[in-house]
């Protein structure tokens, strides 16, 4: 029996390991997660603080006027040609 007890032994060993190998998983996805939704937070702070800086009357406007507003500037004649050159040349931030 001695070596059907240690092979049993073994297993709960290795099923324990399994079980903190996937909890690891688990705490690395989560950080992950919110390293992801910290950077899409921060880039759209930066993008709003841009926007108003750029045209401040916006810091007062709602959400669909704001949209309104965003739609109709980009119906004007060049907007798409400046928006394609403007993402073809941005950083990458």
């Amino acid at each position: 029996m001695d070596k059907k007890e240690s092979l049993l032994r073994q297993k709960a060993e290795a099923e324990k390991e399994a079980a903190q190998y996937e909890n690891q998983v688990k705490i690395l996805l989560n950080k992950q997660r919110d390293a992801e939704r910290h950077a899409r937070n921060h880039r759209m702070i930066v993008h709003g603080a841009i926007m108003e800086g750029v045209f401040p009357f916006t810091a007062s406007m709602g959400g669909e006027a704001l949209k309104a507003f965003l739609i109709d500037l980009s119906r004007l004649p060049g907007a798409e040609k400046t928006a394609q050159e403007a993402h073809k040349n941005g950083d990458g931030e």
